[in-house]
This record gives structure tokens, sequence and C-alpha cells, in this order.
């Protein structure tokens, strides 16, 4: 029982490496206990690559994907590919308007609307504000 409490105290603390020995009676909860972990360890790393691969490689279209994970897993993951798409979409948006005036075209502006709602916070001065630029050029 003192493994059983040592290793729930671990998982408690963010450590998700501890496994149990699946022996004896309580085979059953080692077994649970150790794919409990597992899954944590899983989905951990998944956003932990996203986060990397997304903020710092600047790979906007990449998303978390946990093959098989129920329930809070999921909406875990589903909330960070969620933030992902907030914040590229607007991204996208000033680099197409950016690349069009590159281009010479000052006929495009930023949308200041996406998906049918309106872009608020630094999204929405930003792009006020390139689009103000445009206007001035």
């Amino acid at each position: 029982m003192t493994q059983l409490v040592t290793a729930l105290q671990a998982a408690r603390d963010g450590d998700f490496s501890v496994r149990l020995r699946a022996e004896g009676t309580l085979a059953e909860v080692a077994l649970a206990f150790n794919a409990l972990v597992e899954r944590n360890q899983q989905v951990t790393r998944e956003l932990v690559r996203v986060s990397k691969v997304v903020g710092r490689e600047g790979r906007i279209t990449e998303r978390a994907n946990v093959a098989g994970a129920p329930g809070s897993w999921a909406d875990q993951v589903g909330a960070v590919n969620e933030l992902v798409d907030n914040l590229a979409r607007p991204t996208i948006e000033v680099a197409r308007v950016i690349d069009a005036v590159a281009d010479g075209d000052l006929s495009e502006r930023i949308q200041l609307q996406i998906d049918g709602q309106p872009v608020r916070g630094e999204f929405r001065r930003i792009g006020t504000t390139v689009n103000g630029m445009v206007d001035q050029l």
C-alpha cells in the first residue's frame, strides 16, 4: 500500500514517470494507475511538442494530436489547438496584407472579423494600425 500512496503522490505532483509493479492483490490497481500516468505523460509530451513547434519554429499550422485521448484529455488537447487557431488566424491575415503591399497591391485590408466574430485586443489594434498604414501609402 505504501508503494501505491507514494506513486499517487508523485503523480499528484506532476511526476508521471512512476510506475507500479502489477503483482499480487493490487495488480489491477497497478495496471490502472500505470495506464493513467502513461496517458498523462503522452498528453504532456504532445502539448510540449506543439508549444515548441508553434512558438519557437513558427509552424502555426501544427496542431496537437493524441490518438484515443478521451474526456478531459481530449478537452485539453482541443483547448490548446483552439488557442493555436485563435493566434494563427490573425497572424496569417496580417501576413496576407503585408505580402500584398510588398507586391504593390494596396487594395487589401486586414479583416477585422474572423468567422463572423470581431477581432479583439492586440489583434484588433494591429489590424487597425496595418489598415491605416496601407491607407496612408
